[in-house]
């Protein structure tokens, strides 16, 4: 199915999250109760309520998107060129809204596929929840209510090297790792963003991180594509 997929098809995605508020003190009262509801069920042991908010930004209820990469390749062979833009910042809702005209305007064409990394269990979700509780309508990109499994135009490299096996995760630092590709991990970490944006208030350390993200999902594709890798001078970020 893929190799049947043209690359300039495919929007090629990463979002990065972090928790609503800095910390657990700062949460609304009826959103305390909540999450510590939610809290008793997935903290480790000997963990506070206080502590395993560090965790709220991969929940969608609790948590909010900081930035969205989005990268498309265009060009052939040596020409071949990946741009790739990032929707940052600390109002959610613009973000969002921005990204959402831009796929708009990407599916307009036929064919059309999104592309991430664990998309289908943490991304594509996370986004669409995101834009309801903003009050933003679900581009038809995202929208998959009452479609049927080929129906749906989402593309996930953690998917495709499972060939139907479901033991285990494997991350985009392994799978980049194993394929050769240039590790996105050489300065911080999912583990770090919270950290980097509540405490250290260093953005555009984030953006450069999640475009760094994208772009590796892309050459990933390649790989399973067979497909050389994209060179420095055919990179732009946009």
């Amino acid at each position: 199915m893929l190799n049947k997929i043209a690359l300039e098809n495919i929007l090629f995605l990463d979002i990065e999250t972090v928790p609503q508020s800095a910390g657990f003190d700062a949460v609304p009262e009826e959103m305390k109760s909540l999450w510590e509801r939610k809290a008793s069920h997935i903290k480790k042991e000997n963990e506070t309520t206080t502590d395993s908010y560090r965790h709220a930004g991969i929940y969608a209820e609790f948590g909010k998107i900081i930035c969205i990469g989005a990268g498309y390749i265009s060009g052939a062979n040596e020409k071949r060129i990946i741009r790739i833009k990032a929707f940052a910042g600390d109002d959610e809702r613009k973000l969002l809204s921005e990204f959402s005209e831009m796929i708009k305007k990407f599916f307009s064409g036929a064919n059309k596929y999104l592309c991430a990394h664990n998309g289908k269990e943490f991304d594509y979700p996370f986004i669409a929840r995101r834009m309801l509780i903003n009050g933003i309508a679900l581009p038809p990109a995202l929208d998959t209510a009452g479609k049927k499994p080929w129906e749906v135009q989402h593309l996930d490299t953690m998917e495709l090297w499972k060939f139907g096996d479901y033991k285990s995760y494997t991350s985009l630092n392994l799978l980049a790792t194993i394929f050769n590709v240039p590790t996105p991990k050489d300065d911080i970490d999912g583990s770090m963003v919270n950290e980097v944006y509540w405490k250290q208030k260093d953005l555009e350390r984030i953006v450069r991180y999640c475009r760094k993200d994208v772009l590796t999902v892309a050459q990933i594709i390649l790989r399973f594509k067979g497909e050389p890798l994209m060179e420095n001078g055919n990179i732009e970020m946009i």
